[in-house]
This record gives structure tokens, sequence and C-alpha cells, in this order.
């Protein structure tokens, strides 16, 4: 982190980016923003503005369409393309109105646009408006985490993922050695399932969920996806689960954090197995079993194996499901 990253108080204020290659634009607005109580950013180039968005992260972009080099569409698909930068909310500001100029805005990843001569009031009002989407977006990303779900939402148009759990990165890249994991998700197959899927839900049909099969020598797992919601203009929520016992019990430990021994034992107490059963299964002895219980419980913060058992199935998605 460089110096300026850690003399940012995100507390105090929220942070604007400006990228402007016109010194008399960014004048003109950093004082404007700066008086509303903007902690203010400026970049005069693509380059630049790339950069400063990577490693200060700010709360919202406002992006010139036209600059030399690399304009502002570019740096919007870019910032889009990566995961940290993708959530930012990106407002274009252009001297064009014509309809293929606002088109290529939103393409590129804009949520909205305003016209030059910049008008700070209506700048502000929608900064405030975008800024509140996206906390609220943020804040349902940082849950479908926490609670392990295999989570993605993709643009229907191109296949392009849009953001991703840890875990559905993982399921991904086991199942999908094609993709690249970080921003596609556009296999024909699953573009044309997604398609399907979408118009069926728009004429009120029930969904069908997409079935993959590991490669051969991976295993017997199979991932399933599922078509979920409509989170944004052209942008699904999609679920995924893999329904092979290692997927389930990997997913109980990532997201308890047990050991793996402890992530089988607590798998197989979830199932209604006794100790004496487990041991069977794990090649150890019931009392083994018993020792790696009372370190789940104490992991949980729960007495039971009922208790235990619960904790599991509400934590880990799908896990109760056959």
């Amino acid at each position: 982190m460089n110096e300026e990253s850690r003399t940012l108080d995100r507390s105090a204020s929220d942070i604007v980016l400006i990228v402007d290659d016109m010194p008399d634009n960014l004048s003109f607005l950093h004082d404007a923003l700066d008086e509303a109580g903007y902690t203010v950013l400026v970049a005069t180039n693509g380059a630049s503005a790339l950069t400063r968005a990577a490693q200060l992260l700010p709360d919202v972009i406002l992006l010139d369409a036209l600059m030399p080099g690399m304009d502002g569409f570019e740096v919007a698909r870019q910032l889009k393309a990566l995961p940290e930068t993708s959530g930012i909310p990106i407002i274009f500001m252009t001297g064009l109105t014509e309809t293929e100029h606002v088109v290529a805005a939103f393409a590129a990843g804009g949520v909205d646009y305003v016209t030059k001569p910049i008008r700070p009031q209506e700048v502000l009002a929608r900064m405030a408006a975008h800024m509140r989407g996206a906390r609220q977006a943020g804040h349902a990303r940082n849950a479908l985490d926490a609670f392990g779900h295999a989570t993605v939402v993709v643009r229907a148009v191109d296949g392009r993922l849009v953001w991703q759990t840890p875990l559905a990165r993982q399921l991904l890249e086991r199942y999908f050695a094609d993709l690249q994991p970080q921003t596609q998700f556009a296999t024909p197959a699953i573009q044309a399932w997604l398609r399907r899927e979408i118009a069926s839900t728009q004429r009120g049909a029930e969904p069908v969920n997409l079935v993959q099969a590991l490669a051969p020598g991976q295993g017997e797992g199979r991932l399933i996806l599922a078509l979920h919601q409509q989170t944004e203009e052209d942008e699904w929520l999609l679920v995924l689960r893999e329904s092979s016992d290692a997927a389930r019990i990997e997913a109980l430990a990532q997201t308890l954090k047990l050991t793996a021994k402890e992530a089988e034992v607590l798998y197989w107490v979830v199932k209604g197995k006794t100790n004496r059963d487990i041991g069977d299964i794990l090649g150890c002895s019931a009392a083994t079993v018993k020792k790696h219980l009372e370190h789940i419980y104490a992991k949980l913060g729960v007495e039971t194996r009922t208790a235990a058992a619960g904790v599991a199935v509400n934590r880990v998605a799908g896990l109760a499901q056959p």
C-alpha cells in the first residue's frame, strides 16, 4: 500500500476519482466536490486512472469519455474486468449525446452519464444514488462470501463475470479448465444454457439447471448451475453447487475453519451417522471420532452434535441436499 493509501481516511468522507484531461474541468469539479465534503482524487489520462483506481479503490469514478490515447470507454472496460475495481460505479462525463456514444458508455460498464457543461448539483445527486446502490450490492456479496455460497453474477450479453465468491472461483477452476476464472464465464455450453434459461424465466417458465460433469480423471463429482435472479439490467445471479461428498467436506472445512478430518467427521454427523459408523467410514476408532467432535464443538461454540449439525447446515449451502 502506498503512502497516499495510508493517509486516506475512509471513515471521514467518500472518495471520488475524477478522470479528465482538461485542467479547467478538473479544477471546477474538484472545488465543487471538495466543498460538498468528498475526498477528491484526480487523474489526467487513462493509464494513471487505472493505477489510481486499483491502488486507492474510490467509492465512485467520474470519467471523461474522450481523452487522448486511452479513452474513457477503454478505461471503464479495464476497470470492470478486474475483481477489485469491478464494483466501483462509473459515471461518464461527455459532451456527446448521440445515441451510439451513450450506448457505448453503458456497454463499457458505466452506470450513468452526465453531459458537459457539468452541473455540480446534478453530479452530486447521481453520485449519491449510485454509491448507495453499490454499497447495498457490496453488503449482499459479503454475506454470500461469509456463508460459503458459490455464486456468480454474469453479464448475459457476453458471458463476462461481474463478480464471484471465493468458493465459486474454486469450482469454476475445477470444472472449466478453459475459462479465465478472473473474468470469463462464456463457454459455448454455458452461454447457450444461460440464454435459454433467461428466455424461459422471462416467459414465466420453470428454469432448468445445467449439470457439468468433471473432466476424466478428476473424480465423479457434478457441478450444478442454477439461474437464480436478475440483479441489474443484463446481469444475472447464478448459484453453483457441487453434488459430491468431497466438495461438501471441503466447503465445511473452508467455511467453518475446520481441519480436513474434522470436516469429514462433521459431514457424517450431519448425515446422521453415529460415532461408530463414522469410525468405520474413516478408518479410525469411535474414541478418535469423539475427540474430533470435541474440537469441532469448541470451534463452533456449541455443546451437542445436533447443534453442530445445525450450524453446518445453516452455514454451508446445499449441505443437507442429496
